[in-house]
């Protein structure tokens, strides 16, 4: 049994740690380290709470098998999922979060007692609001990671689900959810208790149908910021100083990182918090593809193009994650340079579907840091590049973006692509991307589609190099 002050101590130092892991996560150069520090802090804060249970009572016991338990499904799954479906897997560790929230306020509301809360009926009125906004949180979270798992899975579909009088019915359930906390602090009453859960449930549903596939990755980054709350919210109902730290650390964290997406994507994040408030109709949103002349080509046209070029400009998106091609990028960017060309890498901030997905994926193939840039750093390079080589990115680089106010993805930053001199575009087909329009950068009179498996494709170019 370890004493109150040593676990505060250790809790802190935790937090501390955990301050340390954003602060490394900020940048590529230092991204193990703080994946470093943040291990290390969990470590501490399992294990105190696990020394903290008591003696070696069947409490102890239990605590000790769902650990293992726990850790062990975690690790397989990390260690079977590829780098394609991490979104899918961070939305569905969010959903986690969430129902842990759930659980934990439902088992604080039946035996108030042994959190030393007061007595089924007469809880402490603080600790019943903390409880009752941390349970609802995390129902929101819970259902809302399920659907965008769903979405990002295929399961469901990526376009907005829209119906009459969805905003309305939205406002009234999150009015009722703040009536219902109100009421449930007056009576205490089990049945308004569960009622407020269902709810909750039902709101993180409906909220997230009518959001668009192109914004996912700020749903992601929201939904981060729920479960967070969620885990502080639960904190405050526990006095547990850790749950209070971290919990505050992913909210805020994850609400300023959908704040810069929203900003970066040129999305009101008030619209996105609130389930796409003010989205337009879907089929408006949504134009077909038309049926115009596209120049293609093969590995030996891309070959010569490049071999002839003094500056050539890499973007990457989720057809490179998907086709695992980054190795044989790097192979083909190392042929390139041998013969003296200059390359670099163009990363847009939602390019794959969550934030820093193509920087993970680069460094995986050990390309160098320095050679990497964000849209804001290299954008302007383009107009004075040689070959701009587009490897299954897509919306990112639509220039729609900046000439249809139509279009779903109108306002949103895009690589300007289309300034430099050639542009060989990887891709398996003619099909939208994930905003679901058709991209004009495909009919450039200066496009040459390459219509292969990304890796295939990168792979023959460097032969032919």
């Amino acid at each position: 049994m370890i004493s109150a002050n040593l676990s505060a101590i250790f809790y802190l130092s935790s937090g501390v740690l955990f301050i340390l892991a954003l602060r490394g996560l900020s940048s590529p150069e230092t991204s193990r380290q703080g994946n470093f520090f943040g291990i290390l802090g969990m470590i501490i804060a399992i294990t105190v709470t696990f020394l903290s249970v008591g003696n070696f009572s069947s409490g102890f016991i239990y605590v000790l098998l769902f650990i293992l338990v726990g850790g062990s499904i975690g690790a397989f799954i990390a260690y079977r999922i590829p780098m394609t479906a991490m979104p899918e897997l961070v939305a569905g560790f969010h959903s986690l979060v969430g129902l842990a929230a759930v659980f934990v306020a439902i088992s604080a509301f039946i035996n108030p007692e042994a959190f030393n809360l007061g007595i089924q009926g007469n809880i402490k009125l603080g600790s019943l609001i903390e409880m009752s906004i941390g349970a609802a949180v995390g129902a929101i979270t819970f259902s809302g990671s399920v659907i965008a798992f769903l979405k990002l899975q295929g399961i469901m579909s990526g376009s907005p689900i829209i119906f009459k009088g969805q905003h309305p019915l939205n406002a009234i359930i999150l009015i009722s959810i703040i009536i219902l906390i109100y009421l449930l602090c007056s009576t205490q009453s089990s049945n308004l208790f569960w009622i407020l859960i269902a709810v909750s449930f039902l709101i993180g549903f409906l909220l997230i149908i009518p959001i668009g596939g192109a914004d996912m990755p700020v749903v992601i980054s929201m939904l981060n910021s729920y479960s967070g709350w969620a885990a502080a919210g639960i904190g405050f109902t526990l006095e547990n100083t850790a749950l209070i730290i971290t919990g505050a650390l992913v909210g805020s964290s994850g609400a300023i990182l959908s704040y810069i997406m929203c900003k970066g994507m040129n999305r009101s994040f008030f619209n996105v918090i609130l389930g796409g408030f003010g989205a337009v109709d879907d089929k408006s949103s949504i134009s077909s593809k038309e049926q115009r002349p596209v120049k293609s080509g093969n590995a030996d046209d891309a070959a010569f193009l490049m071999k002839n070029a003094s500056s050539v400009i890499i973007v990457p998106g989720y057809g490179m994650a998907v086709a695992q091609a980054q190795h044989a990028l790097r192979e083909m960017v190392d042929t390139l340079k041998k013969n003296d060309i200059k390359v670099s890498y163009a990363i847009h901030p939602v390019a794959g579907r969550m934030p820093g997905h193509m920087n993970v994926l680069l460094a995986e193939a050990n390309v160098p840091y320095d050679e990497v840039f964000e849209l804001e750093e290299i954008n302007n390079d383009f107009a004075n590049a040689d070959v701009a080589f587009v490897i299954g990115a897509n919306d990112v680089t639509n220039p729609v973006a900046k000439t249809d106010p139509q279009s779903p993805i109108y306002g949103m930053p895009v690589l300007d692509v289309e300034k430099c001199k050639s542009v060989l575009f990887v891709k398996r087909s003619l099909s939208p991307g994930y905003a679901g329009i058709d991209n004009d950068l495909f009919y450039k009179e200066n496009t040459l589609m390459l219509f292969a498996d990304a890796k295939k494709m990168t792979e023959d170019i460097t032969k032919n190099l």
